[in-house]
């Protein structure tokens, strides 16, 4: 791993792992997915609303570990106020950064993504990586494509 991935993988992870954007439950809000990895525990509840064909008030609460609640963190962030096809396309993606068997998404790519490019090097974090983003991916592909 170059210098500049890990610097930038250690400050996204430590940053939302410490600090996470929206980390609160909420009553109330039209969607609630479970996104759960039964193998090392990590459990995260996504709440959301639908308005106006774009994905809002979405927040986070649950636990795990750091890179799986620092990439759930960074998702929020980038999927609010999103349409439904941006928001796919986000989720897509970021699959596509964090795992190596997957073509990169062009003009999708954040300086946050790229830091769960790292992840690519430790196969048995993969998952932790993309867990709270593979359960949006596909509530938001049954949305979009129907």
């Amino acid at each position: 791993m170059n210098d500049k991935l890990k610097q930038l993988y250690q400050s996204v992870i430590l940053q939302h792992n410490n600090q996470p954007f929206r980390y609160e439950k909420r009553e109330g809000c039209e969607y609630t997915l479970d996104a759960y990895n039964p193998l090392c525990g990590d459990h995260f509840q996504l709440y959301f609303d639908l308005e106006d064909g774009k994905v809002s008030r979405i927040s986070f609460h649950g636990y795990g570990c750091a890179i799986s609640k620092a990439s759930t963190s960074v998702m929020v962030k980038h999927l609010e106020g999103q349409s439904l096809e941006r928001a796919l396309a986000l989720c897509r993606a970021f699959e596509a950064v964090a795992q190596p068997e997957t073509p990169a998404a062009e003009g999708e790519v954040t300086e946050d993504f790229e830091a769960f490019a790292a992840a690519r090097e430790f196969p048995g974090r993969l998952k932790c990586a993309t867990l709270s983003w593979e359960e949006m991916e596909c509530f938001l592909e049954e949305k979009v494509e129907r």
